[in-house]
């Protein structure tokens, strides 16, 4: 028997994105539910072609294959309803009707679980930034308890399964056409049913300790950077595997350097006559006391560059330049000695330029006073 159209079912158009299409997926679903119409077996059939629909038009990669080759291309399901495909079912039907998992699978909470990620903020210096560092962490988690090898009873032995959902950690009952499952009232979704609980865990397998941890961080890194240590987050549950630890690193800034990337950035002061007639300057760098030429005609603002005198690459290909941004100091008038002024209106007058003579005035009218007197 011919099918419809994928999107003649749903109603949309085939540019409609993916909202669009669980949206009217989900009109459609709560529309002809056979919960909703009990022994229509035409309501029960509209449901199940939509979920058909759905399920393609929801996937990418089905959807491409849909457009170009209809309802027979390759890879295409070949008909009828396949709960399986709905990774996001009970997002759309299980608020609706109150169910978790409206098709009862397997491997639910009462199987053993995975420890949770942790998440350590760790501050660093710059120069710990820089050159790496081996800090000692202390991480509080959850890990197994000792005494009772994380199985919670008093004993240490196995939690005998729970009686009303035996050991799956849902019960199951029929909705419609469909199976539906619930967490299991009784033990909670653990599966299991702890009577003589252990003294130090009270039953729980898992009890909250801090551990010290040490860890590598690499030259180079910066803020932002983040490092992942397998297995020590916290301890899974019933067997299950431990967690990660991610350390996020935050750089402190530096009072003389500055970061861009792998280079270093400092600004070094010189006067006019060394920006004009050049200098040889000491600055510190990262690695110690380096001399820097500054060229004759230097501007205020030309950066100079230390070759591999900045910041370590992490795929340990060399490293970043030091970089000079070169800032002409100004001096103030009264930084000046008479002297020096007097230099100044020279070397004016030697190119032609104009400047203040308020103070020469006043100093000659001062001297023909004391002369006088």
């Amino acid at each position: 028997m011919s099918r419809r159209d994928y999107y003649q079912v749903l109603g949309v158009s085939r540019e409609a994105d993916l909202a669009a299409i669980k949206s009217a997926y989900r009109k459609l679903a709560v529309q002809f539910h056979p919960d909703r119409n009990p022994g229509n077996q035409q309501a029960e059939e509209r449901f199940k072609e939509a979920a058909a629909a759905y399920a393609v038009l929801s996937d990418p990669q089905q959807r491409q294959r849909y457009d170009r080759f209809g309802h027979e291309g390759p890879g295409m399901p070949s008909g009828g309803f396949d709960p399986t495909v709905f990774s996001d079912f009970s997002d759309i039907l299980g608020d609706l009707f109150g169910f978790g998992d409206p098709f009862g699978r397997r491997g639910g909470r009462g199987g053993p679980t995975a420890g949770a990620d942790l998440r350590y903020d760790l501050q660093l210096s710059f120069e710990e930034a820089v050159f790496g560092a081996e800090p000692t962490l202390r991480i509080p988690r959850l890990e197994s308890c000792g005494a009772c090898g994380g199985r919670g009873t008093r004993d240490g032995s196995a939690a005998p399964p729970c009686v009303t959902c035996g050991g799956r950690g849902q019960v199951r009952f029929s909705q419609g056409f469909f199976t539906v499952a619930r967490t299991c009232p009784q033990c909670g979704g653990a599966g299991t049913l702890v009577q003589d609980p252990c003294r130090e865990c009270g039953g729980e397998g898992l009890l909250e300790v801090e551990r010290s941890i040490q860890v590598r961080i690499p030259p180079g890194v910066d803020t932002g950077a983040r490092l992942r240590l397998t297995g020590e987050g916290e301890h899974g549950r019933r067997g299950g595997p431990a967690g990660d630890l991610y350390v996020v690193l935050h750089v402190q800034e530096h009072e003389r350097y500055q970061r861009a990337g792998v280079d270093v950035l400092t600004r070094e002061l010189v006067s006019y006559p060394q920006a004009v007639l050049g200098a040889t300057l000491r600055i510190d760098t990262l690695y110690g006391e380096e001399s820097v030429e500054i060229p004759p005609g230097t501007p205020s603002g030309r950066s100079l560059r230390l070759r591999g005198k900045g910041i370590p690459r992490l795929d340990g290909r060399g490293r970043g330049d030091h970089v000079v941004i070169v800032e002409l100091v100004v001096p103030q008038p009264s930084e000046l000695g008479e002297e020096e002024r007097e230099l100044v209106r020279q070397l004016a007058e030697l190119r032609g330029e104009t400047v203040r003579e308020e103070r020469r005035v006043l100093d000659r009218v001062k001297g023909l006073f004391t002369q006088k007197s």
